[in-house]
């Protein structure tokens, strides 16, 4: 009886450990097979250069809001829909998209999004959700070769992620546009013509802007040109422009900086003679609101990064409407004149459909 037991449960103990074996190789085939179904995802899907023609409407997802407003400008006038993700006025380094945008990014033929790993958990989600054929261009990864990424006190290079805002850069954004009618020509063609006149028409106030920032910035004593800002979103703008970014006081973790951290801007403030600091509408900041009052130097609260003028809608809730009032207002602080950026056109080329989450 002892004999026979023990020959059972041998048998048993057998035959268990070989279902635990099969068990997680299937477990791990599994994984397998989920990492390498999104990286086939990731390489049939990520590319400005992907994609074919769509039957019907196009359906257009994109992330924040000035990308939208580009989108926006070149789809005008098409029956294209056009549906953005990151709510106006929402941190877009530490947002996480609701279940709820699954919904948006699932119906989208192509989502326009900015790259530089700005907005990776919106990437993943859409990702996950992508209908078959449906890409997704990042368009600051597309036009930023690598040997170009900026890293600073906000994005450092040991962070392993570059200064994303590139958008901020007027022949920058310009190259988004492009981007974005050659990618909707190719999913749309029959609104290709269309496309190419509001490219044509958008660049033209495009260039306009660039030209009249430069004769603003001409304004600006050569000494004066130095930005200290509450989030370093004008790192490529400066290098375009001639200004000296000095420093930005969110770091990288975008928590408050620390004592130490405060007291090295200051010193930088007082040391390089900067004559106006920046805050964001926003996002508040009652450090860099203490850091003027200590330094003595002027501080100008009213920079919206990628929060629009006004509401959906407005004529000045545009990407070129959110430009001219930040560089107006930088140029007027910093000791210059903005009256040729405010003597701008910046309506846009066509009517904005486009849905704005606020």
């Amino acid at each position: 009886m002892i004999a026979m037991y023990s020959l059972s449960m041998r048998t048993f103990l057998r035959f268990a450990l070989l279902s635990l074996v099969v068990t997680a190789a299937s477990c791990s085939s599994t994984d397998s097979d989920s990492s390498s179904s999104t990286e086939s995802a990731d390489s049939t899907s990520i590319g400005c250069s992907l994609g074919s023609a769509v039957e019907g409407t196009l359906n257009i997802a994109t992330t924040v809001a000035p990308i939208t407003s580009i989108v926006a400008n070149i789809a005008g006038d098409t029956d294209t829909s056009i549906v953005g993700i990151v709510p106006e006025g929402t941190n877009s380094h530490t947002f996480e998209p609701k279940p709820s945008d699954a919904a948006t990014l699932e119906s989208a033929n192509v989502i326009f999004i900015n790259g530089l790993v700005l907005e990776e958990p919106t990437k993943e989600l859409a990702l996950a959700n992508l209908q078959e054929g449906a890409i997704i261009c990042e368009l600051g990864t597309e036009i930023l070769p690598e040997a170009d990424y900026i890293y600073d006190f906000s994005f450092p290079i040991e962070g392993g992620k570059p200064n994303p805002h590139l958008w901020t850069n007027p022949p920058m954004a310009k190259q988004y546009a492009q981007i974005v009618r050659d990618v909707l020509s190719r999913l749309s063609p029959s609104n290709a013509d269309t496309f190419a006149a509001n490219f044509d028409a958008f660049a033209a106030k495009i260039d306009a802007l660039d030209e009249a920032m430069g004769v603003a910035t001409a304004t600006i004593p050569e000494g004066q040109r130095k930005l200290v800002t509450y989030h370093d979103a004008y790192a490529y703008f400066a290098k375009h422009y001639g200004y000296t970014v000095i420093g930005a006081l969110q770091p990288s973790s975008f928590e408050e900086p620390t004592p130490k951290e405060v007291a090295d801007l200051i010193e930088q403030i007082r040391s390089e003679g900067v004559t106006a600091i920046f805050g964001s509408e926003v996002f508040p900041s009652p450090v860099l609101e203490q850091i003027g009052t200590e330094t003595g130097v002027r501080y100008v609260d009213v920079l919206r990064d990628d929060d629009l003028i006004g509401a959906p809608g407005d004529p000045e809730h545009s990407w070129l409407g959110l430009m001219r009032f930040n560089f107006a207002t930088m140029v007027d602080a910093l000791g210059g004149d903005s009256l040729a950026l405010m003597s701008l056109d910046v309506s846009d080329v066509a009517i904005d459909k486009a849905v704005y989450p606020q």
